[in-house]
């Protein structure tokens, strides 16, 4: 629900949702239109009917339970890189990266500022990511969730707030914005 859907947005549908589909199974079995109809309000409709559709194949294939490995979760309908990353991560402790646009802007600034887009480039930025990643499981959550947050809350898209980050020193392009104290 909060793929590209505000936090304000999603609190008033979120428990409700819930309520409404309890489990995977209850999902599963329920009308498409009904699945719709509780999105309803959220946007981004195709969400919902892929929700329906991995509800369904998650029941199917894996007896109701959500897989943990992300190469599982990506055969899943609406389930990319990031998403599968995401859920192995920080439902089951996977060592995988969740690399967001976020994240990826992180890693691209901080070690990677001359790299471009595409496909090269974006294995560059994930294959830092999961060397970046921790050992044990709590921490890869935290830290997961951490670069989430310094992407979008301090080294964000149209501002990049070098002078307080945290990792400004180690960082290619904060070490290049920000000039050395005396």
């Amino acid at each position: 629900m909060l793929q590209q859907t505000q936090v304000t947005r999603v609190e008033e549908f979120y428990t409700l949702f819930l309520k409404r589909y309890p489990t995977v199974g209850v999902m599963a079995s329920s009308h498409p239109a009904q699945v719709r109809e509780s999105w309803d309000g959220l946007g981004y409709y195709r969400r919902a009917t892929n929700l329906h559709r991995l509800s369904q194949q998650v029941v199917a294939e894996h007896h109701g339970t959500i897989p943990s490995e992300p190469e599982a979760l990506e055969q899943l309908p609406g389930v990319g890189r990031y998403t599968a990353g995401a859920v192995a991560s920080f439902a089951y402790g996977r060592r995988v990266p969740a690399v967001d646009t976020n994240v990826a802007r992180v890693i691209r600034r901080a070690f990677h500022p001359h790299t471009g887009k595409g496909t090269k480039a974006e294995a560059k930025v994930h294959a830092t990511a999961t060397a970046l990643l921790p050992r044990r499981a709590p921490d890869i959550w935290a830290f997961n969730q951490a670069i989430m947050e310094l992407g979008a809350l301090v080294c964000t898209a149209r501002i990049a707030k070098c002078t307080i980050c945290p990792v400004r020193m180690t960082c290619a392009t904060g070490k290049r914005r920000v000039l050395p104290q005396p």
